[in-house]
């Protein structure tokens, strides 16, 4: 099974990253698990008049290319003002700009997100969830973490919150079908 964890955010301290990191690290190395951020696919703002002039970037092509090569999506968003970050949306535009695709490929998809406060990214959370399956998303599960700085152990890259970590793994099987896949 190929994994790929996305953290939907070009931050170099994404707390959206460490959460799709650690819950691509639960399964072990029974799984192929790539994780990525959007930084590798930084480009310039879409605009109709750039795509007509250049095309669809190179950047947006690789992007799709990983989603197709996946079994299984953990995507971990970032909340800015209820909604995508920037960089998300941009190589979200991208990549719908390319050519007889949708975005997600139909690839089975755990949504996530995380945020300081005690919504855990629900804003972007409900966005995604509604606007996804109109581009191939196909969300199983959602998950959100709230109170990031309180529930999650940087040191440690995993959730403290018994709870919390309990709700992510039970969310993990129902996603990968394959209870004997995850590390106990």
């Amino acid at each position: 099974m190929k994994v790929l964890a996305i953290a939907g955010s070009n931050s170099e301290v994404s707390m959206n990253k460490h959460l799709v990191s650690y819950a691509a690290s639960i399964f072990g190395e029974k799984a192929e698990v790539e994780v990525i951020d959007l930084n590798p696919f930084e480009m310039p703002i879409y605009k109709h008049e750039r795509e007509l002039a250049n095309g669809v970037p190179q950047e947006a092509k690789d992007f799709a290319a990983k989603i197709d090569g996946a079994n299984l999506l953990l995507v971990s968003l970032a909340e800015h003002n209820g909604t995508y970050s920037t960089a998300f949306k941009n190589v979200f535009d991208w990549v719908s700009r390319i050519k007889d695709r949708t975005v997600w490929n139909e690839v089975p998809m755990l949504l996530m997100s995380t945020s300081p406060g005690g919504r855990g990214g629900a804003g972007v959370l409900e966005a995604a969830g509604k606007r996804f399956p109109f581009h191939g998303g196909n969300v199983v599960e959602t998950f959100s973490l709230p109170f990031f700085n309180d529930n999650f152990d940087k040191a440690a890259g995993k959730i403290s919150n018994e709870e919390k970590d309990k709700e992510l793994r039970e969310k993990l099987i129902k996603i990968s079908a394959i209870e004997t896949i995850l590390e106990k």
